[in-house]
């Protein structure tokens, strides 16, 4: 199998690894996650004039045709330069659930507004019940007239603050554990009865907690069938967790390059402690573990798209296990290599570490999707 890149898909990542390393050093990343915002305005123009934003998107509706691959190489260099934008949130999720929901009319109205860079969207799925089932669902839809009232309570909204519009689960029929009667709802961030609770993450990005009241939406607003919207959910929650995988693969190899870097400067005793073999065997074994998960990263995107729901959910768990074990590893080497530093909030390691950890508990830990693999017959099912 060739896993070399195209001619345009080594341009992409060339101009997306050139504008992090002009623009994102820690310093200017502090600057960034102390703004109003919590990331750069700027820079999310940036991304719109490279195109970054429109790469999962059809042509018709003002993208560029790409697919996981290209995302996945534009997630890689987000994850090296620990970018805080929210392009997993507008572009990957909300992005994506119009993208696989709405109908040609919704596509051609909201897709052009994400491509450039004006309207940003958040995924409000998460109750504080639901476990990472996405089937539990106790926010409600009730038709009234030809629209419809929403009323519950979703957590850790990724992004939330700062999103023009909110994409939103609820029941319209039916309860846990039933895979039908589950909507999706596009409401707007001034919605009457929408209050959001704005609080910073882990990993030095903002979420919101939101509870509906009442809150009234048009028949427009409804993101493809109101009560089949489970298989688009799962479908693009696959797409984020190939994502995060990415991301967690350039965030791992930056932590293991600074960690190998620390290693040849840091004197003690005289020398280097890079010269100590135990200490070079743990970098051995940081680099090792990174190409493990380079490679289940790959894997992730290769089956992202994959037809097969019940095989594509099953190879994305078997991700999810290796991409959180495997940041569990290098972020605690590279904290312990780089001795009580890699503590300190003033020095860049540790938050790479917060950022991995974050990726390892989105959508599910590791252990949680140990568990939905066994379950499932394991990665590939015994013939009966």
């Amino acid at each position: 199998m060739d896993f070399e890149f195209t001619e345009e898909q080594r341009l992409l990542a060339d101009s997306v690894e050139r504008l992090m390393s002009d623009t994102y050093d820690f310093e200017a990343r502090k600057g960034f996650a102390a703004s109003a915002e919590g990331w750069s305005l700027e820079i999310w123009r940036q991304y719109a004039e490279l195109g970054l934003l429109a790469i999962p998107f059809a042509e018709r509706h003002g993208g560029m045709g790409c697919g996981p691959v290209e995302t996945m190489i534009v997630m890689q260099a987000l994850g090296r330069a620990l970018a805080l934008e929210p392009y997993l949130a507008t572009v990957v999720l909300g992005g994506g659930l119009i993208r696989e929901g709405g109908d040609e009319e919704q596509c051609k109205a909201l897709l052009p507004r994400i491509v450039s860079g004006e309207w940003r969207l958040a995924f409000a799925h998460t109750e504080s019940t639901s476990r990472h089932d996405p089937t539990h669902i106790r926010t409600t839809a009730r038709h009234d007239g030809d629209g419809w009232v929403l009323d519950g309570a979703k957590t850790m909204v990724l992004h939330g603050d700062c999103a023009d519009a909110l994409i939103i689960t609820a029941r319209t029929e039916r309860s846990h554990p039933d895979k039908s009667g589950i909507g999706l709802f596009l409401v707007d961030d001034t919605a009457h009865g929408l209050l959001r609770t704005i609080y910073a993450t882990i990993d030095g990005r903002r979420a919101a907690d939101v509870v509906m009241t009442g809150v009234r939406v048009g028949p427009e607003s409804v993101i493809g069938e109101a009560d089949e919207a489970l298989p688009i959910i799962e479908r693009v929650l696959d797409h984020a967790i190939a994502a995060l995988a990415a991301e967690a693969v350039g965030a791992m190899a930056a932590a293991h390059e600074r960690t190998v870097e620390y290693l040849k400067t840091r004197v003690q005793f005289g020398s280097a402690i890079g010269k100590f073999q135990v200490l070079q065997h743990r970098a051995v074994d940081m680099l090792v573990t990174l190409e493990q998960s380079r490679s289940m990263a790959m894997f992730g995107t290769m089956m992202a798209d994959y037809s097969n729901a019940r095989e594509r959910r099953q190879a994305l768990a078997a991700v999810k296990v290796q991409i959180g074990r495997s940041a569990r590893l290098i972020g605690q080497q590279a904290i312990q290599l780089h001795g009580g530093i890699g503590l300190a909030i003033e020095h860049d390691i540790g938050h790479y570490v917060q950022r991995l950890t974050a990726i390892d508990i989105l959508f599910g830990d590791a252990d949680h999707h140990l568990s939905r693999l066994a379950a499932g017959g394991g990665l590939f099912a015994a013939e009966a």
